[in-house]
């Protein structure tokens, strides 16, 4: 629904953490009157969201055979239906406007419709009433992060990982946005270019701790390498080993030997290593991709035979 809706999402913008209660919060009676009409208002943003999603999925087919809605009607239609659940959640708060665990999910729905100036709203309403809620902190960082002061989203994130260091999105948003506002990083923290990168590459060594199976995590840290400059060549392939180790499935799998293969004969000039990643890769899903790295491959061992075959006439 957010691929779609948003035309640029920026830092880690699909991974908002899901509202959740404080460590120190009691947990809230599940007959209490209030705790069912919240309940209720999380399924219906939830059967929207399917809705909207599926909704998206079956114009897609349509659109393949000629028929789908233009992309006007479409997200016509998608803001039709979310619209009652906005007008549930504001009539929700309109009664309960100190509902925090309310006011982080509106605000999670209202990032999902790429209304962030809402959200952020909703957001900073539900700080002064909870100062110790994580997701409160981790959520606003991301919007900082997209729009400013994106000092404040170091502060926030550092926050949101002081009090609750086991969430691994935490860590993952707070190495992104390190990593991609290196400027600010190196002034907010007087450290170097490098030592920024070193600082994202250790938050993301702990998100990847924390969840160790994530292959889109470990995916996400693998790319990462290729922003950094000096190349880090020997962990940049760590860390595309380790998403294989994790792969789902041969696509996926596929997918990183193409890295692989790149960074090999890129970076390290291994010609005969990268090509048999490149032989291992069958899927026509990755046949352009394939074949471009394939050429470029392909002009490097032309151009070490005929440094070969020069030096050896000398």
């Amino acid at each position: 629904m957010g691929t779609f809706l948003a035309t640029n999402q920026l830092v880690a913008g699909t991974n908002v953490a899901a509202p959740k209660s404080t460590a120190s919060a009691a947990a809230p009676d599940p007959n209490d009157p209030v705790e069912k009409e919240y309940q209720k208002l999380l399924a219906d943003d939830d059967a929207a969201q399917e809705e909207a999603d599926k909704l998206i999925q079956d114009n897609q087919k349509f659109t393949d055979k000629g028929a789908g809605l233009s992309p006007v009607e479409l997200a016509r239609h998608i803001r039709d239906r979310f619209e009652p659940v906005r007008e549930a959640y504001e009539a929700f708060l309109k009664r309960h406007p100190d509902h925090v665990r309310a006011r982080v999910a509106y605000a999670s729905f209202l990032g999902d419709i790429h209304d962030e100036d809402g959200a952020q709203e909703q957001l900073e309403k539900a700080l002064p009433l909870d100062t110790n809620n994580p997701a409160v902190y981790n959520n606003l960082a991301n919007i900082y992060g997209h729009h400013g002061p994106v000092k404040k989203a170091f502060e926030y994130y550092a926050k949101a990982v002081e009090l609750n260091p086991l969430e691994p999105v935490y860590y993952q948003n707070f190495g992104t946005t390190v990593y991609l506002f290196r400027t600010d990083a190196k002034e907010y923290y007087g450290i170097t270019e490098q030592q920024v990168f070193d600082k994202a590459l250790e938050l993301y060594r702990k998100a990847t701790k924390l969840a160790p199976e994530d292959f889109p995590l470990a995916s996400d840290v693998a790319q990462t390498y290729y922003g950094i400059q000096p190349h880090r060549t020997e962990e940049a392939l760590l860390a595309w080993t380790n998403a294989l180790n994790i792969a789902h499935d041969e696509i996926e799998r596929e997918g990183i030997y193409i890295h692989l293969a790149r960074i090999k004969f890129q970076w390290a000039g291994r010609l005969a290593e990268a090509r048999a990643h490149l032989n291992a890769v069958t899927n026509e899903m990755y046949a352009d991709l394939k074949k471009r790295v394939l050429r470029n491959l392909n002009d490097a061992e032309a151009k070490a035979r005929a440094t070969n075959a020069a030096d050896a006439k000398r």
